[in-house]
């Protein structure tokens, strides 16, 4: 469902219209409560008042309602994410400002730690970095971050950052994700052979051999996940720092797991503050 400019400048033309927002979706079965003039909050006639940015990315901020929901309808529609420089530019702020204001607009998009269910296809992807990886003893060597990724077919995407490729870090993190009812699509890493031990059903693709497909057996969807995230950072953010990653990757995976979602990205995300 499409949300255009037009429908946010009617839905949220004023500071009081974007309180009133907050104040409904927070406090719907709350009556008889007026906004007091000249602060943010509501009181009712015996004087007990509700503060409805407590608690949420707009508590103590001096930024008004009105540019951190313009903030949030630019993330809304934009696939390949803002940048704080395309949100300093349209806001009118200070970089600093709009880099905190797109950390927290990005704190909404965490997502949930349910267990993924049915067919997982898994892969680690490398960001970053200089030049690309290398082998040193049997090792690789390389200064990239490492993310690893968890889909569903046809459902939710999960990454986590991890400290490195290893079976030590990668079984635990599918454990700790993964319901032990899915069935596991991989590449042939051998670091993968004991999904089954722990418990899980496992199938492979050997790249090696240029198998990409087998039956229903591929890492084609996850593999275009990582495509997409890749192209975002290098064209919208251009870098990344490997401290902030995490919130990057919860991005892009929420957007992939709301990717059919009736409502608009815009509400969705309002639903999270």
């Amino acid at each position: 469902m499409k949300y255009t400019i037009r429908q946010f400048q009617q839905d949220f033309p004023t500071e009081q219209a974007c309180l009133d927002y907050v104040f409904h979706k927070r406090y719907p079965d709350v009556t008889q409560f007026y906004p007091v003039k000249g602060r943010k909050c509501y009181a009712n006639p015996q004087g007990k008042q509700i503060h409805p940015l407590k608690g949420t990315i707009f508590e103590k901020s001096s930024t008004p309602l009105t540019l951190w929901f313009y903030a949030i309808f630019l993330f809304s529609q934009a696939k390949n994410g803002v940048s704080a420089k395309e949100l300093e530019r349209q806001l009118g702020v200070t970089y600093k400002c709009a880099w905190r204001i797109a950390k927290q607009v990005r704190s909404l998009m965490s997502g949930d730690d349910s267990p993924l269910t049915g067919i997982i296809e898994v892969d680690e992807a490398y960001i970053g970095g200089k030049g690309g990886n290398r082998l040193k003893g049997g090792k690789t060597i390389s200064d990239k971050t490492i993310l690893f990724g968890m889909i569903e077919r046809n459902g939710n995407a999960r990454v986590r950052k991890v400290i490195s490729s290893g079976v030590r870090i990668l079984v635990p993190q599918i454990q700790a994700n993964v319901d032990k009812t899915a069935t596991i699509y991989s590449d042939s890493w051998r670091g993968y052979d004991s999904l089954v031990k722990v418990g899980y059903d496992h199938e492979t693709v050997n790249h090696l051999h240029n198998e990409w497909v087998r039956n229903n057996v591929h890492t084609n969807t996850i593999e275009g996940f990582w495509s997409q995230l890749k192209r975002s950072i290098n064209g919208t953010y251009h870098s990344v720092s490997p401290k902030y990653l995490q919130s990057y990757a919860d991005e892009f995976a929420f957007r992939y797991s709301f990717r059919k979602f009736p409502l608009p990205m815009f509400d969705l995300l309002m639903k999270q503050v």
